[in-house]
């Protein structure tokens, strides 16, 4: 039997999102988001729910919170509502809002429990929206105001601050699948959206810096490793490498190395892709110095080269592996891989992993337990995966397991269950499960057995 053993300064925590949880769309003087906005259109979302209440977080946060406690979480992790501080998401501060995570602060504080605060995880004010989004080079402006109202009010409250969340699935999805809000479908306009995200990205942490927080700021990636169906087919080795650059490359490569990749942009102007015009400085804003490198990671893109697919002529399939209910193949191995490709190419001197974590068809059994072992079989092999990075000299120095409740999962609705805490959504009954319960110890004793 092995043992997997984690450095005693490792820091386990859970992962939240603002719309997921909170709840109170209209509350306090809240302003409407993007989700609250695309949710209500029929069709969007797979079970027809929406985030009005999800797990009213914005209510029960005392109670979750000394959940959290109990578990021995290190650090939790959420992100605020942009629409909740500026409701026209620029102009006019909601008091209500300001207070209302500053309770949060105050309560995680308390409880003994370091605090991870995303600025944005999706959920743009409608009236900026309203303006052109990320599509719109001006919210670069309105990005730097909202993160300096959040620095100024909160400062070392919060231990991380993390600047955006998963840029790609902002840009990808809400600008050109039309997955998830605003629900466009524009390729070049998703590239913009790139562009701007960044410099918003780069701009705050200009702002943090001018502070001297004793905090620490980075920014949430999420990457895989693309790799090709078939590795003897040139196709599709080539698809995979143009997946991989449009994945990683295209986010990782300005925020750590001050530039664009060259290789992805040729190829989408040959695509007839609208590049962004770059200004002068623009990439040294880009670019500013990070205190840790932020990773969200579930799986792995195994990639098969098709003509039909454009702009990239490639497209993701299954390759045979086990999966979970969100229909994702389970990858440990590549999760370890990946680790390694960042340590290689980014250099980071530190690095955290964000989000990780599966869901899975859980319920509550007739001893009213949830019996979550495939989850736990799940955390066992991607934490053996995070332990053997970090001896091979990855300097990873934290993991975030998604999600700490049961919640409102975008497109999925409440359809899709990732937390390690059950939620009962009619009653909003908190149930601990068995994974849980496994992370606690894990948690306590900074290692656990491999069966």
């Amino acid at each position: 039997m092995k043992t997997i053993k984690f450095p005693n300064n490792f820091e386990f925590g859970t992962a939240t999102a603002s719309y997921q949880i909170e709840g109170a769309a209209r509350e306090d003087g809240k302003g409407e988001d993007i989700w609250q906005r695309f949710s209500h259109i029929p069709g969007n979302i797979t079970d027809g729910t929406n985030g009005d209440t999800a797990c009213d977080f914005y209510h029960t946060y005392k109670e979750d919170i000394r959940l959290a406690k109990e578990l021995g979480l290190e650090v939790f992790r959420f992100s605020v509502n942009w629409a909740r501080i500026y409701p026209d998401g620029i102009g006019r501060i909601n008091k209500a809002g300001i207070e209302f995570y500053r309770n949060v602060l105050i309560e995680l504080k308390e409880n003994g429990i370091k605090a991870c605060m995303t600025i944005y995880h999706w959920d743009l004010p409608q009236k900026l929206q309203d303006k052109g989004g990320w599509s719109n080079r001006e919210i670069v402006g309105w990005f730097t105001e909202y993160a300096k109202t959040l620095f100024k009010e909160y400062g070392d409250l919060v231990d991380y601050w993390i600047t955006l969340n998963e840029p790609w699935c902002v840009s990808t999805l809400g600008y050109w699948t039309g997955e998830h809000a605003p629900g466009y479908h524009d390729y070049s306009m998703a590239l913009q959206a790139v562009h701007n995200l960044l410099l918003s990205h780069g701009s705050a942490v200009k702002e943090f810096r001018k502070l001297g927080l004793k905090s620490e700021i980075g920014i949430t990636l999420n990457m895989n490793l693309a790799y090709p169906l078939d590795k003897d087919d040139p196709r599709d080795v080539e698809a995979a490498k143009r997946i991989q650059l449009q994945q990683n490359n295209l986010f990782g490569d300005p925020v750590w190395k001050g530039g664009y990749p060259e290789e992805l942009f040729a190829y989408l102007k040959e695509q007839d892709v609208v590049i962004p015009e770059i200004l002068d400085g623009d990439m040294e804003l880009i670019s500013q110095p990070l205190d840790f490198f932020g990773l969200n990671t579930y799986y792995a893109e195994f990639v098969k080269a098709d003509e039909e697919q454009w702009p990239f002529h490639a497209k993701a399939v299954k390759s045979g592996k086990p999966r979970t209910d969100a229909d994702w193949e389970v990858c440990p191995d590549e999760a370890y891989e990946l680790l390694c490709w960042i340590r290689d190419t980014y250099k980071p001197a530190k690095l955290i992993i964000t989000e990780n974590g599966a869901a899975f068809n859980d319920w509550i059994d007739s001893e009213g337990k949830v019996q979550d072992t495939d989850r736990i079989e799940y955390l066992k092999q991607y934490l053996e995966a995070v332990s053997r990075a970090v001896e091979d000299g990855v300097p990873v120095m934290g993991y975030y397991v998604w999600c700490f409740t049961d919640n409102f999962e975008w497109a999925w609705g409440l359809s899709r269950r990732f937390g390690i805490i059950y939620v009962d959504y009619d009653s909003q009954k908190r149930i601990t499960k068995e994974s849980a319960k496994w992370l606690s110890k894990v948690i306590k004793e900074k290692e656990y057995n491999m069966a």
